[in-house]
């Protein structure tokens, strides 16, 4: 039984568990009912953190969030939890926020800190752990968040499913869901500008092909091979990558998969004239080209670049570089002269060769934000993945240390405000992915990030699917599952050079 005081004093049931018995039963009972949870008494301080999970300690949000619900990694009986003038007393181990009241005290509280203590009662005896605090902001995150659920592993790679999430509260649906696609494998979700009017996907396979978005309006086009791809601010051409994907497995359990590609280029599609727009620096048979991205004015695509070698007995040696070359989004001209913004450099922190992956640019332009891993081209596997911020402006670049973990962190993108980004981490187990959220301040500044909160605190320990490139929007997309399947029936549109 959970129950909620509030700033009234009074109480009120928290799951539904007790409003519906409301009517049955007399005043007597329904307070005898609400006296069964144990208020704490005797207590006895402590001086570490609450082992909650996830880890919400000491960490900033945005003031839209959703209920942050979390477990106490004890074996107690009870768990009150005080956060400002919010309070929940709770049996067991679970603590579930009311989420009117939640949104309530985010507003009430924006730009301020709160203060949160949490207590126990662990054989017979009041504990209070040492309080914590969380820092809400008034720089909203945008509420709908894409992301493919995938097997860990990838053994299974015909069960994929595409989902939408609002991160305001708990409502999800489906956009790919392998079932009513045939058991296809299915790109990621890309949204222009964060833009649900304007997004694509990939679903892969004989008949597949880019479902494009547009106001609600599905179509499917022939743009072969498409992999990784980014729309131009104008949303009239993407940038795409070509790839063959060639899986290995590791027999060392700390790198379990391996990813390479046997050969990979760098294109534009016009998605106006339905035509192919190439450069041969963008498609040099000695080098491979992948992660292309346009910059937020359209006049560079950022992308990484690597020299070709004998693959896979050569993985090692794969360094990419992170670069950008002009574009001309009036015209659709590709530049003739490539700059290296990040080269292939011994790490003083790791004393390894650091490869360059998935640029993404914030909004505004100020920062670019991308992984770096000892090599190779596929970092979700590999445990020393971590991110990067480089300021635009001067050069300057942040290891982000604050962000980082000892597992794989990477698979990013941006708020539209350029004061989120949302990334997968598997900083829990090494195994599982999941989307994190990290503030930017007004002065660059990244705070400790957090995990996506769920209705039910128990959702990541029963969880058995990997959260795989995550993408923030600023509203819900106009279409679902079914609308797809549809629009795979479609004739395709062909591209041509």
């Amino acid at each position: 039984m959970i129950t909620k005081i509030n700033r009234n004093g009074g109480r009120k049931g928290m799951r539904g568990i007790l409003s519906p018995l409301t009517s049955y039963l007399s005043p007597l009972i329904f307070l005898i009912l609400l006296s069964c949870t144990p208020t704490p008494e005797n207590v006895q301080k402590r001086h570490d953190l609450p082992p909650i999970y996830p880890d919400y300690c000491d960490v900033t949000i945005p003031e839209n969030i959703a209920p942050l619900n979390f477990l106490l990694r004890a074996d107690c009986e009870a768990v009150e939890v005080k956060a400002g003038d919010l309070s929940i007393n709770a049996r067991g181990n679970e603590v579930v926020f009311d989420i009117d009241d939640w949104k309530d005290m985010l507003s009430q509280n924006a730009d301020k800190e709160i203060e949160v203590t949490v207590s126990a009662l662990i054989d017979d005896q009041w504990i209070e752990y040492q309080s914590f605090r969380w820092q809400v902001v008034k720089d909203k995150i945008d509420p709908y968040l894409t992301y493919r659920l995938i097997e860990p592993d990838y053994e299974i790679w015909n069960q994929i499913q595409i989902q939408q999430r609002c991160i305001e509260n708990f409502e999800t649906n489906a956009l790919g869901h392998y079932e009513q696609l045939e058991n296809r494998c299915m790109n990621c979700h890309t949204f222009a500008n964060q833009d649900p009017q304007l997004s694509m996907m990939y679903v892969r396979g004989p008949g597949g092909g880019a479902i494009l978005n547009q106001h609600g309006q599905l179509s499917k086009l022939d743009i072969p091979g498409s992999v990784y791809f980014g729309f131009s601010p104008s949303g009239r051409y993407i940038t795409y990558s070509t790839q063959k994907i060639i899986p290995a497995f590791h027999s060392k359990p700390s790198k379990r998969l391996e990813v390479f590609d046997a050969g990979s280029n760098v294109y534009v599609a016009d998605m106006q004239e339905h035509r192919i727009i190439s450069s041969p620096l963008l498609s040099d048979s000695l080098k491979f080209e992948t992660f292309p991205t346009f910059s937020p004015d359209g006049k560079y695509i950022y992308y990484c670049v690597a020299d070709s070698v004998a693959l896979p007995r050569d993985i090692k040696n794969l360094q990419y570089r992170l670069v950008r070359i002009p574009f001309d989004e009036s015209s659709g001209a590709i530049g003739i002269h490539v700059d290296t913004l990040v080269s292939s450099h011994l790490s003083p922190l790791t004393s390894h060769h650091s490869s360059v992956c998935h640029p993404r640019i914030s909004p505004d332009g100020r920062y670019l934000l991308y992984t770096v891993a000892d090599y190779g081209t596929f970092p979700i596997w590999h445990p020393e993945a971590d991110l990067q911020l480089m300021d635009l402006q001067t050069g300057a670049i942040d290891t982000l240390a604050i962000v980082n973990s000892e597992k794989s962190d990477t698979y990013h993108s941006w708020s539209s405000n350029s004061h989120w980004f949302v990334f997968a981490s598997k900083r829990d187990d090494g195994l599982y992915g999941k989307p994190y959220f990290c503030y930017i301040d007004k002065d660059g500044k990244a705070h400790k990030p957090f995990c996506l909160p769920q209705a039910h605190p128990t959702f990541y320990d029963n969880n058995l699917k990997s959260f795989n490139a995550p993408e923030l929007g600023k509203g819900k997309v106009p279409f679902d599952v079914s609308d797809v399947a549809k629009a795979m029936k479609q004739e395709s549109i062909v591209f041509s050079p």
